[in-house]
Parts: structure tokens; sequence; C-alpha cells
């Protein structure tokens, strides 16, 4: 029985170094996304980008399912967001379930950053 401890805490370890590893590249891939689909010609991160459409703190304001909204339903997201920017988003059909995974993984790292005390 004392052995199956160590073991177990091992797993549980090994299981988190993946999922951390798994996050991270989920994160890369969605830089990349965000990068081939030129979004920045219309959002900005950091101040690169068109600055009409920031997307910094986007991950304290919107949930992963909004972000995946205005992706794949901008439209509709305009109306419920009461959002009034010009152009409006245009929808992208033809990016992947992955695709958009990706950048809302990433969307959801451009956070607020904590207030230091």
């Amino acid at each position: 029985m004392s052995r199956r401890v160590p073991i177990v805490a091992m797993t549980v370890t090994l299981v988190t170094l993946a999922a951390a590893a798994f996050a991270q590249d989920l994160v890369q891939q969605g830089i990349k996304v965000y990068a081939d689909r030129k979004c920045s010609v219309c959002h900005s991160i950091a101040g690169k980008g068109n600055t009409k459409g920031p997307l910094d703190e986007v991950g304290s304001k919107l949930t992963a399912d909004e972000m995946r909204a205005w992706m794949v339903t901008p439209k509709e997201m305009t109306v419920k967001m009461k959002a009034e920017r010009k152009p409006a988003m245009l929808p992208y059909p033809d990016i992947s379930k992955a695709d958009v995974d990706a950048v809302v993984a990433y969307m959801l790292t451009l956070k607020k950053a904590p207030e230091a005390k």
C-alpha cells in the first residue's frame, strides 16, 4: 500500500505536466492562427495591429464561449453585446473548430494584469 502513494503522486504530476504542455501548445497554435488569419488587420494586441479593435485583457472580459461566438457568429454577437464598431466583424465560416479552440486558448491568456499592492 505504501508504494502506491508515490506512484499515484508521480502519475498525477505527469498528467498535470502533460496538460500544461498541451495547453501551451494550444496557445502557440492560437498565436499562429491569429497571425495566419491576419486578425491584426482589425485587432491589436499590445499596440500591434489595428488599435481600433484592441484585444488586450479580452481574457478578463469575455468567456471562452463568448469568444467562440464572436468568431463563428459575429453578427449575432454584435446584437447580443450591443457592439457599435464599424465595420462589423466578419464571419469565418471556413475556420475549423480546432483553430477556433486554439485562438480562444490564446485570447484567454490576454488578461488584465494583477494590481500591485
